[in-house]
Protein backbone atom coordinates (compact mmCIF):
# COMPACT_ATOMS: atom_id res chain seq x y z
CA UNK A 1 0.00 0.00 0.00
CA UNK A 2 2.86 2.24 0.37
CA UNK A 3 4.70 1.47 -2.04
CA UNK A 4 1.35 1.81 -4.53
CA UNK A 5 -0.04 5.19 -2.81
CA UNK A 6 3.77 7.25 -2.55
CA UNK A 7 4.17 6.22 -6.08
CA UNK A 8 0.71 7.50 -7.04
CA UNK A 9 0.30 11.23 -5.34
CA UNK A 10 4.41 11.62 -6.39
CA UNK A 11 2.71 10.95 -10.19
CA UNK A 12 0.18 13.35 -9.72
CA UNK A 13 1.84 16.08 -7.50
CA UNK A 14 4.86 16.84 -9.29
CA UNK A 15 3.64 20.09 -10.44
CA UNK A 16 2.70 20.87 -7.11
CA UNK A 17 6.16 20.33 -5.96
CA UNK A 18 7.67 22.32 -8.59
CA UNK A 19 5.37 25.26 -7.73
CA UNK A 20 6.48 25.22 -4.10
CA UNK A 21 9.79 24.77 -4.56
CA UNK A 22 9.76 27.82 -7.06
CA UNK A 23 7.80 29.91 -3.89
CA UNK A 24 10.09 28.94 -1.59
CA UNK A 25 13.18 29.86 -3.56
CA UNK A 26 11.77 32.80 -4.53
CA UNK A 27 10.52 33.71 -0.67
CA UNK A 28 13.51 33.53 1.23
CA UNK A 29 17.41 32.43 0.55
CA UNK A 30 18.32 28.98 1.09
CA UNK A 31 17.32 25.08 0.06
CA UNK A 32 14.33 23.95 -1.19
CA UNK A 33 14.50 20.81 1.01
CA UNK A 34 15.44 20.70 4.55
CA UNK A 35 16.95 17.46 6.10
CA UNK A 36 17.13 16.50 9.49
CA UNK A 37 18.36 13.20 11.06
CA UNK A 38 15.02 11.75 12.93
CA UNK A 39 15.59 7.53 15.03
CA UNK A 40 12.89 5.33 13.34
CA UNK A 41 12.37 1.54 13.45
CA UNK A 42 14.36 -0.18 16.31
CA UNK A 43 16.37 3.10 17.24
CA UNK A 44 17.52 3.08 13.36
CA UNK A 45 19.06 6.62 12.10
CA UNK A 46 17.26 8.33 8.77
CA UNK A 47 17.84 11.77 7.03
CA UNK A 48 14.04 12.59 6.64
CA UNK A 49 12.36 15.39 4.09
CA UNK A 50 10.44 18.47 4.23
CA UNK A 51 10.37 21.65 2.52
CA UNK A 52 11.79 24.29 4.20
CA UNK A 53 9.80 26.52 6.09
CA UNK A 54 12.28 28.41 8.30
CA UNK A 55 14.80 31.08 7.64
CA UNK A 56 18.07 29.76 7.34
CA UNK A 57 20.76 29.91 9.29
CA UNK A 58 18.89 30.31 12.72
CA UNK A 59 20.16 29.33 16.20
CA UNK A 60 18.40 25.97 17.38
CA UNK A 61 19.43 26.17 20.84
CA UNK A 62 16.24 27.31 22.25
CA UNK A 63 13.80 24.59 19.89
CA UNK A 64 16.20 22.07 21.49
CA UNK A 65 15.56 22.97 24.83
CA UNK A 66 12.61 23.63 24.74
CA UNK A 67 12.14 20.27 22.71
CA UNK A 68 13.67 18.38 25.96
CA UNK A 69 11.03 19.94 27.84
CA UNK A 70 8.48 19.22 26.03
CA UNK A 71 9.26 15.18 26.13
CA UNK A 72 9.55 15.77 29.72
CA UNK A 73 6.31 17.68 30.15
CA UNK A 74 7.33 20.55 31.08
CA UNK A 75 6.84 22.69 28.28
CA UNK A 76 6.56 26.88 29.40
CA UNK A 77 4.65 29.76 28.78
CA UNK A 78 6.41 30.70 25.72
CA UNK A 79 6.09 28.01 23.68
CA UNK A 80 2.21 27.66 23.88
CA UNK A 81 -0.54 29.30 21.84
CA UNK A 82 -3.62 28.47 22.62
CA UNK A 83 -3.15 25.12 23.73
CA UNK A 84 -0.80 24.42 20.77
CA UNK A 85 3.05 23.93 21.61
CA UNK A 86 4.89 25.70 19.06
CA UNK A 87 9.05 25.61 19.52
CA UNK A 88 9.95 28.18 17.85
CA UNK A 89 9.01 32.41 17.33
CA UNK A 90 6.65 33.31 14.67
CA UNK A 91 9.13 35.46 12.97
CA UNK A 92 11.46 32.56 11.97
CA UNK A 93 9.37 30.79 9.86
CA UNK A 94 8.87 32.25 6.47
CA UNK A 95 5.94 33.17 4.38
CA UNK A 96 5.45 30.25 2.48
CA UNK A 97 6.52 28.52 5.56
CA UNK A 98 3.13 29.16 7.55
CA UNK A 99 1.39 28.29 4.56
CA UNK A 100 3.05 25.01 4.33
CA UNK A 101 3.27 24.12 7.78
CA UNK A 102 -0.71 25.16 7.93
CA UNK A 103 -1.35 22.61 5.39
CA UNK A 104 1.05 20.37 6.11
CA UNK A 105 2.18 20.32 2.51
CA UNK A 106 6.15 20.82 3.71
CA UNK A 107 5.88 17.01 4.79
CA UNK A 108 4.70 16.02 1.26
CA UNK A 109 8.52 15.28 0.41
CA UNK A 110 8.50 12.66 3.11
CA UNK A 111 7.05 10.41 0.52
CA UNK A 112 10.46 9.68 -0.65
CA UNK A 113 11.64 8.30 2.94
CA UNK A 114 8.27 6.10 2.70
CA UNK A 115 9.21 5.04 -0.60
CA UNK A 116 13.46 4.43 0.67
CA UNK A 117 11.71 2.34 3.39
CA UNK A 118 12.81 4.59 5.86
CA UNK A 119 9.14 5.58 7.11
CA UNK A 120 5.51 4.34 6.63
CA UNK A 121 2.33 6.49 5.23
CA UNK A 122 0.88 5.99 8.88
CA UNK A 123 3.08 5.47 11.90
CA UNK A 124 4.43 7.27 15.07
CA UNK A 125 5.70 10.51 13.49
CA UNK A 126 9.79 10.20 14.10
CA UNK A 127 11.64 12.48 16.67
CA UNK A 128 15.29 13.63 16.56
CA UNK A 129 17.98 12.08 18.58
CA UNK A 130 17.84 14.31 21.32
CA UNK A 131 14.70 13.64 21.79
CA UNK A 132 14.42 10.48 21.79
CA UNK A 133 17.41 10.85 24.70
CA UNK A 134 15.15 12.40 27.19
CA UNK A 135 12.64 9.49 26.66
CA UNK A 136 11.42 7.29 29.34
CA UNK A 137 11.38 3.52 29.16
CA UNK A 138 7.82 3.05 28.23
CA UNK A 139 8.22 6.26 25.52
CA UNK A 140 10.70 3.76 23.46
CA UNK A 141 7.73 1.30 22.80
CA UNK A 142 6.83 3.85 19.61
CA UNK A 143 10.07 2.80 18.63
CA UNK A 144 8.51 -0.70 17.57
CA UNK A 145 7.31 0.08 14.05
CA UNK A 146 8.07 2.22 10.98
CA UNK A 147 7.75 5.77 11.86
CA UNK A 148 5.11 7.19 9.70
CA UNK A 149 3.50 10.87 7.65
CA UNK A 150 0.43 10.55 9.74
CA UNK A 151 -0.63 8.44 12.62
CA UNK A 152 -3.41 8.12 15.35
CA UNK A 153 -1.79 11.33 17.53
CA UNK A 154 -1.46 13.40 14.54
CA UNK A 155 -5.53 12.85 13.82
CA UNK A 156 -6.49 13.23 17.57
CA UNK A 157 -5.19 16.70 18.51
CA UNK A 158 -1.92 17.37 16.77
CA UNK A 159 0.43 19.63 18.31
CA UNK A 160 -2.32 20.22 21.17
CA UNK A 161 -1.17 17.37 22.59
CA UNK A 162 1.36 16.66 25.07
CA UNK A 163 3.91 14.02 24.43
CA UNK A 164 3.02 11.52 26.85
CA UNK A 165 -0.31 11.78 25.27
CA UNK A 166 1.30 11.06 21.69
CA UNK A 167 3.04 8.00 22.99
CA UNK A 168 -0.57 6.89 24.43
CA UNK A 169 -1.74 6.92 20.92
CA UNK A 170 1.44 5.66 19.05
CA UNK A 171 1.18 2.62 21.55
CA UNK A 172 -2.76 2.36 21.20
CA UNK A 173 -2.14 2.27 17.34
CA UNK A 174 0.85 0.17 17.47
CA UNK A 175 -1.12 -2.63 19.52
CA UNK A 176 -4.34 -2.42 17.09
CA UNK A 177 -2.22 -2.13 13.94
CA UNK A 178 -4.09 -3.34 10.57
CA UNK A 179 -4.65 -2.32 7.42
CA UNK A 180 -8.39 -1.06 8.17
CA UNK A 181 -6.91 1.09 10.72
CA UNK A 182 -4.57 2.90 8.73
CA UNK A 183 -6.90 3.36 5.75
CA UNK A 184 -8.84 5.23 8.52
CA UNK A 185 -6.30 7.21 9.80
CA UNK A 186 -5.14 8.10 5.91
CA UNK A 187 -8.58 8.85 5.69
CA UNK A 188 -9.25 10.95 9.13
CA UNK A 189 -6.18 13.09 8.48
CA UNK A 190 -7.80 15.22 5.36
CA UNK A 191 -10.24 16.94 7.83
CA UNK A 192 -7.52 17.11 10.81
CA UNK A 193 -5.12 18.91 8.43
CA UNK A 194 -7.86 21.27 7.04
CA UNK A 195 -9.62 22.21 10.76
CA UNK A 196 -7.59 20.72 13.28
CA UNK A 197 -6.16 23.89 15.80
CA UNK A 198 -2.83 22.07 16.04
CA UNK A 199 -1.90 22.90 12.24
CA UNK A 200 1.51 25.13 12.93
Amino acid sequence: MDLCLCSLVLLLSWPLWAIISILIRLDSPGPVVFLQERVGKDGQRFRMYKFRTMHSGLDHTAHEAFMRSFVNGQSGEDGMDDGVHKPFENSQVTRIGRFLRRSSLDELPQLINVLRGDMSLVGPRPNVPWEVEEYQPWHRRRLKVLPGMTGLAQVRGRSCLSFDDIVECDIEYIEQQGLLLDLKILGWTIPAVLLGPGAS
